[in-house]
């Protein structure tokens, strides 16, 4: 389930994210507990507590006293603004900066991209 490329708690909190993003946590629907992901994934409490909170700081999880964990409204969108702005940072300024090294117009860019559109799985 976990890899050893990163701390579990990120992978849990990166887990979270795509189920915000995929629907399967829907907003305002309740996520597993802290309880719930120690037991089915056999890891320390502390360790899943410090992967929702990851999620809490950010506001896209919240807190029911003595109900449980919740995503917040607008957590789906808010996620996908931070994803489309690293999506930016990652790989369009890079593909830019590439771009204007071998000489390649905006439009000779554009062309290309619509060519990875629709020949690319």
């Amino acid at each position: 389930m976990f890899n050893e490329e990163k701390p579990i708690f990120l992978q849990l909190a990166e887990q979270l994210e795509e189920g915000i993003l995929s629907g399967a946590y829907p907003e305002e629907g309740q996520v597993p507990s802290i309880t719930e992901y120690a037991a089915n994934y056999k890891i320390n409490p502390a360790t899943a507590l410090k992967g929702i909170n990851l999620l809490v700081d950010r506001n896209l999880l919240y807190k029911k006293r003595g109900v449980g964990m919740f995503v917040a409204a607008g957590a789906q969108e808010k996620l996908l603004g931070e994803r489309r702005e690293r999506f930016y940072h990652d790989y369009i300024e890079k593909l830019v900066r590439e771009a204007r090294h071998l000489g390649l117009s905006a439009a000779q860019l554009s062309e290309m991209l619509e060519r990875g559109i629709e020949n690319v799985d």
